[in-house]
């Protein structure tokens, strides 16, 4: 027993030092390939778009669509001039969409999906149909969730969604059809099931640290918002407004131009002529960058810590006086960033965060959390002001969609590692719109150009190099 006992030490620490050795390799390698860096002036030198924007930062066009509009500024008189942001959806304003939500009281998600994907506004009957078939296709199959979702679950939920959409390919009949009709019912089956998939992923992911697993079927007759705080509440309960604010988060995430990131990612796969759970795949992991899809956790991280550093007591004087600490990198993560404020295109207002707004300020008094949402009201304010002021910019800086986001999701109880999948639940229904789009008018693989400026070395023998 001794023996065995000396021999397995010698085998780990034997597997220990191998380890430790290849580690070593890699850091020497790491240093090597940090020295292949580009000179920064020779961008301007080529006129290269960086980021594919101009030198203002506005996104080069290299595409068309119709799936949806994003305008943060008109030519007035020659003059570029700031407005007041405008999605729309197919040409229809998001604003209409949600006001008709709430004037009828009615869930809204189930809409936006058809309308982005067929390019009109469904009839009350088309709405029905499209609803029950969504429902319907809401099954995963039989074995998926033990014999995928639960078997080595990842430390991040999108990582567990990607897999989860690579592995539906295996169970798919005609994985590679890319006619119209196949591809339509893999999107509306990925659309269906996403909620599903994000939310007993992070539930497996759970069990795994110890928590009890609990896997709650959908009901059929409910909404996607509604399924979705039923299937990830341990009770299943939830007020009327909370499935309709989320129902919002839904629509206002939905699609957002075909530029951003993730939905440009789908453009680009699918012109290669990949299979639908690959292109999906692809846009998650766009999605995941804290970039794109994770900037609403750090709204969340960056409010929690100035609630800790200021108190409840907090006064519009020691708040201004913390914000500017951020900025000037000696508070929080020493970024000199408010996270969430700001945007690409957005400048005067941005329409989904004021349409969150509206719903956060809501949700606030049904959660008793009026105090919290003047905090966010005020950081919006003065942000506004401070930002534009301290890098000596003229052009205005907003809240956007994240800077409220992250709030809601906590009211509504969503654990952290599902915002971002929240998110890539609502902006499926935009890829595959997207999709849908690039296979019915583009005929090209999407290839941009990238001009080399390393300089010409002349091949020396392996023997002769030193």
């Amino acid at each position: 027993m001794e023996d065995k006992n000396r021999s397995i030490i010698k085998e780990l620490s034997q597997i220990a030092e191998k380890k430790g050795r290849t580690r070593a390799a890699i850091r020497e390698l790491s240093r090597i390939a940090e020295q292949n860096k580009i000179d920064p002036a020779l961008y301007g030198i080529y006129d290269v778009k960086r980021g594919l924007r101009d030198r203002n930062g506005a996104g080069v066009l290299c595409g068309l669509t119709e799936v949806s509009e994003v305008n943060g500024s008109k030519v007035i008189d020659g003059v570029k001039t700031e407005i007041d942001g405008e999605l729309l959806y197919r040409g229809v304003n998001v604003r209409d969409i949600v006001g008709d939500c709430v004037k009828e009281n009615r869930f809204g998600f189930e809409e936006t999906v058809y309308l982005l994907l067929f390019g009109k506004l469904p009839t009350a009957d088309e709405l029905q149909n499209f609803t029950e078939l969504l429902a319907e296709l809401r099954e995963l199959p039989q074995t998926f969730v033990r014999d995928v979702i639960m078997k080595a679950p990842s430390a991040d939920v999108m990582n567990m969604l990607a897999r989860c959409v690579l592995n539906l390919y295996s169970f798919d009949d005609s994985p590679d059809d890319l006619s119209t009709e196949n591809v339509l019912r893999q999107s509306l089956q990925l659309i269906a099931q996403f909620p599903l998939l994000a939310v007993y992923s992070h539930r497996a992911r759970r069990y795994y640290q110890g928590s009890s697993l609990i896997i709650h079927r959908p009901v059929k007759e409910y909404s996607c918002a509604q399924n979705i705080l039923h299937i990830l509440r341990r009770n299943n309960k939830f007020t009327d407004l909370e499935a309709k604010t989320l129902d919002i988060c839904l629509i206002i995430h939905a699609e957002h131009g075909g530029g951003n990131n993730s939905s440009f990612t789908t453009h680009v796969v699918t012109s290669s002529g990949t299979d639908t759970y690959s292109s999906v795949a692809a846009s998650l992991g766009s999605l995941k960058g804290p970039k794109h899809g994770g900037a609403n956790l750090k709204v969340t991280q960056m409010f929690e810590d100035i609630e800790e550093h200021i108190g409840r007591d907090w006064t519009k004087d020691t708040l201004k006086d913390y914000l500017y600490k951020i900025l000037r990198k000696e508070a929080f993560d020493g970024s000199g960033l408010i996270y969430g404020m700001g945007h690409a295109v957005y400048t005067k207002s941005d329409p989904r965060c004021e349409i969150l707004k509206d719903f956060a300020g809501r949700l606030s008094v049904e959660k008793g959390r009026e105090r919290e949402f003047e905090l966010y009201n005020n950081v919006a304010e003065l942000a506004s002001q401070m930002v534009p002021e301290l890098h000596n910019n003229p052009r205005s800086v907003c809240p956007n969609v994240d800077f409220y986001s992250g709030f809601v999701y906590t009211m509504l109880d969503l654990p952290k590692p599902l915002y971002t999948p929240m998110f890539a639940v609502s902006r499926i229904a935009g890829w595959s719109a997207h999709r849908l789009e690039e296979l019915t008018n583009g005929n090209k693989i999407i290839r941009p150009a990238y001009y080399c400026v390393k300089p010409r070395q002349t091949f020396v023998s392996l023997h002769d190099r030193k």
